[in-house]
């Protein structure tokens, strides 16, 4: 899984416009059997509510939660004959904002962004309690600290957020972000980029550092979190809009149930999840599907009193880092862009 799905932050100039969902038929639910992978039949799904979640990207281990709700029935328990979706060219953001879809996968800083221009997404679960995100270089460039950047030549997808975040963690070591040269990755992964014109990426630790372990090839990993507090912010989560919310509380409610119970599923059974998920989408790195889910199911909940909770403090703190850097035109109400009501009790 590449950095570069944050480009979602680009992608939230939208202009909104009402989408009439299609309903799913019966037949084309059966030929959608890689995300719906329990069988039933016609007078089941007859009784059930069809319902679609976008995805952020390609699928990882981010979503093994939504995957095993699927394959254990915990979806249909709640009434719900839910499919696993691909974002499209306007991205998760753009579906879940127009109604295309009631359900996405996003990020807190996309949410804080599209809040500032009136896109009514509404961040209802966090799955994952704390940023696993940094930047990452093999061991033999030499970057063990903020500091170390300087001189050397960072790969990235050419978004304000990065430059604002490595200024931040340098700038508490006294270090200077203009010392740093800037390239545009394009479509090349880590692996290939830093064997070829760059010195560090900005990765997920749980898909991109655990390849980079299975590979053999060390690297330094710097938390965003660990140098600064306001970069402890939640990514992804899930979305829906304030439309959902008022028309359909108890679809939410129930989504969310069922999600719950799945992402329970993947942090007590974490080799049972990640079959489900390689079940589910075959052409995934069983190896690095197995071993990504071992590291990342203990963090989806965390420290947290439940999977999926909230904190304002976390919403505040990124919105104001956010709002000093420029990177917001306004600030944000952030107690409308979150909402923990929704979760299971």
């Amino acid at each position: 899984m590449r950095w570069r799905k944050m480009m979602g932050l680009l992608l939230l100039c939208v202009l909104l416009v009402t989408v009439a969902a299609c309903g799913s038929s019966k037949e084309a639910a059966r030929e959608n059997s890689s995300t719906n992978t329990e069988n039933s039949s016609e007078g089941d799904n007859a009784a059930l509510k069809d319902i679609k979640v976008v995805l952020d990207w390609t699928p990882n281990t981010n979503h093994t939660g939504l995957y095993a709700a699927v394959d254990q029935g915990f979806y249909k328990a709640e009434g719900l004959n839910v499919e696993i979706v691909q974002p499209g060219a306007g991205g998760a953001d753009t579906m879940v904002a127009s109604n295309e879809v009631p359900f996405g996968v996003s990020y807190q800083e996309s949410v804080t962004q599209a809040r500032t221009q009136g896109v009514p997404l509404v961040s209802i679960a966090a799955v994952i309690q704390h940023n696993t995100s940094g930047f990452a270089a093999p061991v033999d460039r030499n970057i063990k600290s903020p500091k170390d950047f300087e001189g050397k030549t960072y790969g990235g997808w050419g978004s304000p957020v990065e430059e604002a975040v490595m200024q931040s963690i340098m700038e508490g070591e006294g270090a200077d972000v203009s010392k740093v040269k800037n390239i545009n990755m394009g479509d090349a992964d880590f692996f290939t980029a830093v064997k070829r014109d760059i010195d560090f990426a900005w990765i997920f630790y749980a898909w991109t550092g655990i390849e980079a372990e299975l590979r053999g090839e060390p690297i330094d990993m710097l938390y965003v979190k660990d140098y600064s507090e306001a970069l402890d912010y939640y990514t992804p989560v899930l979305v829906t809009n304030e439309q959902t919310i008022q028309n359909d509380p108890e679809l939410v409610k129930a989504f969310l149930k069922a999600t719950s119970e799945g992402y329970q599923y993947a942090i007590e059974h974490p080799e049972d999840a990640a079959n489900i998920l390689i079940k589910a989408v075959p052409d995934l790195d069983k190896d690095l599907v197995l071993a990504s889910q071992k590291w990342l199911s203990p963090k989806y909940q965390d420290d947290a009193p439940r999977w999926g909770e909230q904190k304002q403090e976390v919403w505040q703190n990124y919105t104001d880092w956010m709002f000093s850097k420029k990177l917001l035109d306004k600030q944000v109400d952030v107690s409308k862009a979150y909402t923990n009501e929704f979760l299971p009790q």
